[in-house]
């Protein structure tokens, strides 16, 4: 794994996820770089252990490394002043899916919260719910989903571009959140579709 910052915080909340035994969905995962704007993004998603596949409810996660705080970085690794700290963008979706009838959306919203928990001093910022119809080939609705997303940013001060490992505990706490989050959504009473990998 390349030495970077940015890496630096993908394995802090990868491994925020494993302590909370979250299943990582291995399919689900990508590195990308913007080979126009420079731009770094990983995705990635977990949902709880035993949920079938596709799960029930999962968590969607997205870290974005912008081209200006790459340069924020590279100023600082080569020792000159930091005017203003890199920052990573991120971005958490929960998504409830396999659903078989319309679910009520105050219902599902009312167990969410307003923000998660803290990443560093920043925390994320609940966005408004998104619903998704799946149609068959007749366009009769044959499944439904609901996703609510929260979004933010943490900046990377110079404490913790000089020394990775604060990351860790910067980011601990949100595998545990997640996992609270997910089951308070699988709590939830909704009609869901069974699992592709059982029928039963």
């Amino acid at each position: 794994m390349l030495d970077h910052v940015f890496t630096d915080a993908i394995g802090a909340l990868r491994d925020a996820m494993e302590s909370a035994f979250l299943e990582r969905q291995a399919f689900e995962e990508r590195f990308q770089a913007d080979v126009l704007l420079g731009d770094l993004t990983w995705e990635t998603s977990y949902s709880l252990p035993g949920e079938g596949s596709p799960p029930r409810t999962r968590a969607d996660i997205t870290l974005d490394w912008p081209t200006w705080a790459q340069t924020a970085y590279r100023s600082w690794y080569i020792g000159e002043e930091l005017d203003e700290p890199p920052r990573i963008e991120i971005e958490i979706v929960m998504r409830v899916q396999r659903l078989a009838t319309t679910p009520t959306v105050a219902d599902l919203l009312a167990t969410l919260p307003e923000e998660s928990s803290p990443i560093g001093d920043e925390t994320l910022q609940r966005s408004s719910p998104t619903l998704e119809t799946i149609y068959d080939g007749d366009l009769e609705p044959e499944e439904y989903a609901i996703e609510v997303s929260y979004e933010g940013s943490y900046d990377v001060e110079e404490e913790v571009l000089a020394d990775g490992s604060v990351l860790d505990s910067h980011f601990a706490a949100m595998g545990g959140w997640i996992a609270s989050t997910l089951v308070r959504l699988g709590d939830v009473k909704l009609d869901f579709l069974p699992a592709t990998d059982d029928d039963s």
